[in-house]
């Protein structure tokens, strides 16, 4: 009895006492409510933050039914708020909610997470259990500067869209159709930039036909795709995707893996483009060679594996910057035919070591000297290693239109 009324005095003045708390009613919020950190509140029935609602949450907050805030939801020294059940749960309201740390835990079916609302993580978001589907219902996640999340898994991620903002890496923890799909994006240059992923478990050869492509890609997955958009900012990024015995078809889990390659759909142009990859095998991801040309609809396709380029083209794909007449220069046979180029060189952390346009073979060509933005002596060869290239050019064939014929590979450097 002392309890509850002490209870209800605190909410009516607006704060909870540091320690625990169960609420069994629906709660209501009109005014100003604050749970001090150190304080964990339990509350069984609906919780609605009212539009003139304010709820700033440095404590624990357990939600165990549906979650409606049409106020504000913030936090000040960071807090928990848990999504906790075995029933369906809906997160909706026109309000922001900040939160700085948030849990999904609910066993009850594929899809228990409603989300019409918009939520904002400031910290970690643990996606223990329960998928999070914001795609039917047109809410919103999104993970501010040094956001991240844990555990997802088929059991739990976003079916829908993520945004990102900040400049540091992120995985989007995304998936559809109770499979976790993520893609990767390198780091930013500005805290502002931001991006938006998505999975989607579908063909999109209806809306992007697979028939329009540049010469190199032969077959495109054609059971999912990514889409990677940004939203804000001017940075570029490099992608990672992956392949799955459960979602990617036969020819792309069989094919060789030097043949695997992401391509993106060129919304301008209309057909697909070969972005490049880098394979790893341990976690069976792909990664473009360089930072993407465009943004939009990406997945993943096999490559003609030939050196011999539309126009004859052939790459040599090794440099000895040690002026004995021998592979002095990264040379691409033919390419002098085709001045309307750019070639682009990177090292194994994917910085631009070189970059031209125009190249010849001759006095516009890559020695095996840095011309980028690296750390090294310009006057000083390169380390030996592997770097990778990515090569541009203009190509017309019986006085068709003009087209970009995109290639990436490997070049390696002995500087010894």
């Amino acid at each position: 009895m002392y309890r509850a009324l002490l209870q209800r005095l605190l909410l009516i003045l607006g704060f909870l006492l540091p320690g625990t708390w169960v609420l069994q009613a629906q709660f209501t919020n009109q005014g100003e409510f604050t749970i001090l950190a150190d304080t964990e509140v339990g509350i069984f029935d609906a919780i609605e933050n009212t539009i003139s609602g304010t709820i700033i949450n440095d404590g624990a907050l357990f939600s165990y039914s549906h979650f409606n805030n049409n106020g504000i939801m913030d936090f000040t020294t960071g807090g928990e708020l848990h999504f906790e059940g075995s029933a369906l749960q809906m997160i909706s309201g026109t309000g922001e909610n900040f939160l700085y740390d948030l849990h999904f835990n609910n066993t009850s079916a594929v899809s228990p997470f409603e989300l019409s609302g918009n939520i904002s993580v400031g910290h970690i978001a643990n996606f223990n259990e329960g998928i999070l589907n914001n795609i039917d219902f047109g809410g919103s996640i999104t993970f501010e500067e040094d956001a991240d999340h844990t555990n997802t898994s088929d059991l739990s991620h976003v079916n829908g869209k993520v945004i990102k903002y900040g400049e540091n890496s992120f995985i989007f923890p995304i998936g559809d159709n109770g499979q976790y799909r993520p893609a990767n994006i390198t780091a930013p240059q500005e805290i502002l930039d931001s991006y938006t992923g998505q999975y989607v478990l579908e063909n999109s050869n209806s809306s992007y036909p697979h028939d329009l492509k540049t010469d190199l890609i032969l077959q495109i997955n054609n059971t999912e795709y990514w889409t990677i958009e940004r939203n804000s900012g001017s940075s570029d990024v490099v992608l990672s995707l992956s392949w799955d015995k459960d979602t990617s078809p036969d020819f792309i889990t069989n094919a060789d893996p030097a043949s695997l390659h992401i391509v993106r759909w060129d919304a301008e142009r209309g057909f697909w483009v070969d972005e490049g990859g880098i394979l790893n095998a341990a976690d069976q991801t792909i990664t473009t060679i360089a930072s993407v040309s465009g943004y939009g609809v990406f997945t993943l396709a096999t490559v003609e594996v030939d050196e011999v380029l539309p126009g004859g083209l052939v790459p040599y794909n090794a440099v000895s910057p040690n002026s004995n007449g021998e592979n002095d220069v990264f040379r691409i046979d033919g390419l002098e035919r085709f001045p309307n180029n750019t070639v682009e060189i990177f090292n194994s952390w994917g910085v631009s070591v070189f970059k031209t346009s125009g190249y010849n073979n001759a006095d516009n060509a890559f020695r095996g000297f840095s011309k980028g933005n690296f750390t090294m002596n310009n006057s000083e060869p390169l380390p030996t290693g592997t770097y990778f290239y990515v090569l541009n050019y203009e190509y017309s064939e019986n006085g068709s239109a003009a087209r970009t014929v995109r290639k990436a590979g490997f070049l390696y450097i002995d500087a010894n």
